[in-house]
C-alpha cells in the first residue's frame, strides 16, 4: 500500500468522520426519534452520546480504507482499534480537563476537542499500523477491544450507568429522551425492542 495514499486518507477520514459524526449529533431529533437514530445518533447531551456519534464514522472510513487501499489486514486492524479508543478517551480527557479549569463548557471549544481527536484518531491508527509486524501481534486482544468496544456502543443508550458520562446535562436524564432517570434497565432495553420491532414489521 502507497504511503502517501495511506497519509491522505488519514486526512480525508479525520475530516469525513468529524463532518458525518456533526450530522449525526442531529439525527435523531430531524429523523423523529427514528430507532437507526437511536442506534447511530445522539439521543441526549450526554458526553457518551458525543462520543458515540464520531465512533460509527470512524468505522464506516475504516472499512472504506480496508476495500480500497488493501493495507496489512492484521496491522490494520490494530491500528484502527487503537485509533477507535482514542476517540472516547480523548474526548473524555479533553473535555472534563477543560471544564474543570474554566467550570463551564464552550461550544466553540467543544467542536474543536472534536475536531482534534478526530484528526488524533486517524493519527494513532497510522503510527500504529507503521510498526508492521509489532503491530500485528496485537491483533487478537485488539479483536477483543474491538468486541467490547461494540458492546458499549449498543448498550449505554439503551440502558446507560448512573454515571456523570451519560447524563445529560440539560434534562438530567439518562439515555433515551422520554425514559425517566429511575426507570429501570429493563425498561430502557424493552423501549429499544420494541422500536426494532416496528421497524422490522414496516420492512416485511
Amino acid at each position: 500500500m502507497n504511503a502517501r495514499s495511506f497519509k491522505l486518507s488519514g486526512i480525508i477520514g479525520a475530516a469525513f468522520t468529524f463532518l458525518f459524526g456533526a450530522e449525526l449529533h442531529f439525527f435523531y431529533d430531524q429523523s423523529g426519534g427514528h430507532v437507526l437514530s437511536v442506534l447511530f445518533g445522539a439521543v441526549n447531551e450526554s458526553t457518551w452520546e458525543h462520543i458515540k456519534i464520531f465512533i460509527a464514522p470512524y468505522v464506516v472510513w475504516a472499512i472504506l480504507e480496508l476495500a480500497y487501499l488493501r493495507p496489512s489486514f492484521k496491522a490494520f486492524v490494530v491500528g484502527k482499534v487503537a485509533g477507535l479508543y482514542v476517540i472516547p478517551i480523548g474526548i473524555i480527557a479533553l473535555f472534563y480537563s477543560y471544564t474543570a479549569i474554566v467550570g463551564t463548557n464552550y461550544l466553540w471549544a467543544d467542536i474543536l476537542i472534536s475536531l482534534i481527536v478526530c484528526a488524533l484518531a486517524q493519527l494513532v491508527s497510522q503510527k500504529v499500523y507503521s510498526l508492521g509486524q509489532d503491530a500485528a501481534r496485537w491483533f487478537a486482544p485488539s479483536l477483543i477491544a474491538l468486541v467490547l468496544m461494540a458492546v458499549m456502543y449498543f448498550s449505554f443508550t439503551a440502558v446507560p450507568p448512573k454515571a456523570l458520562l451519560f447524563r445529560d446535562p440539560v434534562t438530567g436524564n439518562y439515555g433515551i429522551p422520554g425514559s425517566n432517570p429511575e426507570t429501570s434497565s429493563i425498561d430502557n432495553a424493552s423501549l429499544v425492542y420494541s422500536q426494532f420491532s416496528r421497524l422490522s414489521l414496516s420492512c416485511t
